[in-house]
């Protein structure tokens, strides 16, 4: 196998801890590929077993060690930055959260078998309070056994190889092509998650008239108005009872966000551009009934629906109360 046997051969257990620790801090670089030839290279005594599983478990447990101490550090702020670097929206901070709760040594151990939640687990536990020595334990029983399941996965391929030397030179011959693609599908099938959420919050955008209605009927409706500050100047009105918040702000303070009823967004950009992306980042954290305005502010004053006089005296109001 040329790649990424070749450079495993060149740089040895360096890259593994290397290519690993750079996975679990974050950037979409797959380490199964390598773990795997890893593995395999241990069939033929190329490659140490036992050293390959240090290498690659000192890998994740530094990174996950380093994002606990800035969970424990920054608290939310670095989950929402997890937000943005994960192109995983089916993990949810506030589901994380919830687990982590009720069976914190199970969810560590088993975290890097689950999409996303191997990145989310170390700063939740930070955050949550979690002591040091108890987290490395069960950090490192994870760690442990997702890069023994790798391995043991490889080292099998490495003897069906050494079983069947034709197969070997096949692979050998494909194997840049074979990591290119499982890269290229790895950040395609996330991306694929992400525009599925994205869809689906589109079809869920609330027409400013059913919005009227719901408001006539005195339904309890979570108005969030998105528009920049500047934008209240000359226009100083916002849809009845709304609250104005940043998107950064009304991010940081979700759990104040009642989770019972819709939470309606709108904004001034084209396509609901800010509503959209806003709505993504708590979706991510756990709110799932948000709902973008369909044509946003300017809509709802076109039709002649009634606004709210407000004065802008600063960019978000100082505190969240529940609309009515």
């Amino acid at each position: 196998m040329e790649l990424p046997t070749h450079i495993l051969l060149a740089y040895g257990y360096l890259l593994l801890f290397a290519w690993v620790l750079i996975e679990q801090l974050g950037l979409p670089l797959p380490a199964t590929p390598i773990l795997l030839a890893a593995g395999a290279l241990s069939a033929d005594g190329h490659f140490n077993f036992a050293l390959a599983l240090l290498a690659g478990l000192a890998g994740a447990v530094a990174a996950d060690s380093t994002w606990f101490l800035v969970g424990r550090r920054f608290g939310h702020h670095v989950l929402r930055i997890l937000c943005k670097l994960s192109l995983e929206p089916t993990t949810c901070v506030r589901r994380t959260q919830d687990s982590f709760g009720r069976r914190r040594g199970l969810l560590l151990m088993f975290a890097k078998f689950i999409p996303g939640l191997g990145l989310l687990a170390p700063p939740v536990a930070g955050q949550n309070g979690m002591s040091l020595a108890p987290f490395l334990l069960y950090d490192i029983i994870g760690g442990g056994l997702w890069v023994t399941t790798l391995l043991v996965c490889g080292r099998l391929f490495g003897d069906l190889l050494k079983r069947n030397p034709g197969l070997l030179h096949w692979v050998g011959r494909f194997s840049s092509l074979l990591l290119l693609l499982a890269v290229i599908g790895f950040l395609l099938m996330r991306l694929y998650r992400r525009r599925a959420v994205l869809s689906k919050l589109a079809a869920a955008r609330l027409e400013p008239e059913e919005l009227k209605r719901l408001l006539d009927a005195g339904e309890p409706v979570y108005i969030v108005d998105l528009r920049h500050p500047l934008e209240l100047l000359p226009d100083p009105f916002m849809l009845p009872g709304a609250l104005h918040f940043s998107p950064d702000e009304l991010a940081a303070r979700n759990l104040e966000i009642p989770r019972d009823r819709d939470i309606v967004l709108y904004c001034t950009c084209p396509s609901e551009a800010t509503s959209a992306k806003v709505a993504l980042t708590l979706h991510k954290l756990g709110i799932e009934r948000v709902r973008p305005l369909r044509g946003g502010f300017d809509a709802w004053k076109r039709l002649g629906f009634p606004l709210d006089p407000v004065a802008p005296v600063g960019p978000v109001l100082t505190t969240i109360q529940p609309a009515p």
